[in-house]
């Protein structure tokens, strides 16, 4: 591994073509004999510094339209919380169930399971078939895995009945220093970047795409009012950006002083601060207060001159889902994802119906959709929000920064990076936007 570390740190990609894919690698993974190890415990006592080891694997083979690439650098994402504490299921059946669909699949049903949804890094090798890359790339990718045997899934390849989250429910994830991917989720590296900040919009930058611009999410258009809730996090802090390249009102919803500084800096107005403010929308554990709905209600108005809000960007999920039903204008719009907060929503239907209001799921993106994301970072339109970046034997305590939200933006993992700062193939671009992307990295 450090010769072809070598080769594309000296910018020798023609090299890198010619080099012998390793036998093995380091990678982040979990174990299978340990899926019960946290059994009896509240999420929150869950601690991924237990369960995510780094270990020396065995290359996977290569099969056909799939390439494998050296990464430079990866992030964490809420999805590598949720297999690191096991919860809500083990992403062990999900690579069972895999491993059955063909005798390539079989690869991945292992007794550990290399994770994570992002990275940025050079084409080492691609297989047969595949003709748009080349070894020698510079490359992110997007984490939709698809077959495409099935007719459902030519629309739009979110409807494929075979789809998977790649380094969630499949193995050869981004968080190692070799990773397995499918040739149609590879983008270009944008070039401006690091290998870092490349890294990081990825999985979340191209899920606030479909939920809140796309035509299969919320269709946001000029003048939209939005409110979005964890406006400086790893999802929010890009649906912000959106918002407000798109000629719409973002309301930002943060939960301190410091992150309403953040979102203001990336040109927001209106915030709410929601510890400052004191929103508590639970008398209890299963009884919800309308009376503060309808407080939060009051101060989006207040906020906007009046106006209710056309769509609500919604992912925290069961702490704020019957807010965000209520506050939502008559007709109006709530997208919705991941549910962080919890996956049993309850809300009062008469705001619903009576009301004429939709409720859209949301569940990352399309190969297009994730190209039109990328292709807004590329073009400097959409900043990486990386708040801080750790080398993969910190993996664990990255890990645990986004568990206990303890992070702002996104959060790095270095693989075969050894240093931050590396990567930039365009200083000239870079200068353009240089204070930009500082801005937004100093989340």
């Amino acid at each position: 591994m450090n010769e072809i570390r070598d080769a594309i740190l000296a910018d020798q990609l023609d090299a890198v073509a010619g080099m012998k894919v390793p036998e093995s690698y380091r990678a982040v993974l979990v174990r299978k004999d340990e899926q019960d190890m946290f059994e009896g415990l509240e999420a929150k006592e869950k601690d991924p510094r237990k369960s995510l080891h780094v270990e020396e694997v065995a290359t996977p083979e290569l099969g056909p339209g799939e390439a494998i690439v050296a990464v430079m650098a990866s992030s964490v994402n809420y999805n590598t919380v949720w297999t690191s504490i096991f919860e809500p299921v083990s992403t062990f059946g999900f690579l069972e169930r895999y491993g059955k669909v063909s005798e390539l699949t079989k690869r991945h049903d292992l007794p550990y399971h290399v994770v994570g949804s992002d990275l940025a890094g050079v084409v080492l090798q691609v297989g047969p078939g595949v003709t748009k890359w080349k070894a020698g790339d510079e490359v992110v990718a997007h984490c939709l895995s698809v077959e495409l045997e099935d007719a459902a899934g030519h629309d739009d390849t979110m409807m494929d009945p075979q789809q998977r989250i790649w380094g969630f429910e499949t193995n050869f994830g981004g968080l190692a220093e070799l990773a397995l991917v499918k040739s149609n989720q590879l983008m270009p590296k944008p070039a401006h970047l690091t290998w870092e900040e490349a890294a990081a919009p990825g999985l979340v930058n191209s899920t606030a795409y479909r939920q809140l611009v796309s035509h299969n999410g919320a269709n946001m258009k000029q003048g939209d009012v939005v409110l979005i809730w964890g406006a400086s996090g790893g999802l929010g802090s890009y649906a912000t950006q959106m918002a407000l390249n798109g000629g719409a009102i973002p309301v930002c919803v943060v939960s301190s002083a410091e992150k309403a500084d953040i979102v203001r800096s990336m040109g927001a107005e209106l915030v709410i601060d929601r510890s400052e403010e004191d929103y508590k929308f639970w008398k209890d554990e299963d009884t919800q207060d309308p009376k503060e709905w309808n407080r939060f209600g009051k101060r989006i108005r207040e906020l906007t001159g009046g106006d209710d809000v056309d769509i609500v960007f919604e992912h925290p999920g069961r702490e704020t889902f019957g807010a965000s039903v209520y506050v939502a204008k008559k007709g109006g719009t709530i997208v919705t994802c991941a549910s962080t907060s919890g996956y049993m929503h309850s809300y009062d239907n008469r705001y619903l119906w009576m009301n004429l209001k939709r409720i859209i799921g949301s569940h990352f993106a399309n190969y297009r959709e994730a190209w039109e994301a990328n292709d807004l970072i590329n073009r400097g339109l959409i900043h990486p929000t990386l708040s801080k970046t750790y080398g993969i034997d910190e993996v664990g305590q990255a890990t645990y920064d986004v568990h206990k939200n303890l992070h702002q933006g996104k959060v790095g993992v270095l693989t075969l990076a050894p240093e931050g700062g590396l990567g930039v193939s365009n200083p000239e671009k870079r200068a353009v936007h240089e204070d930009a992307i500082n801005r937004f990295r100093n989340t």
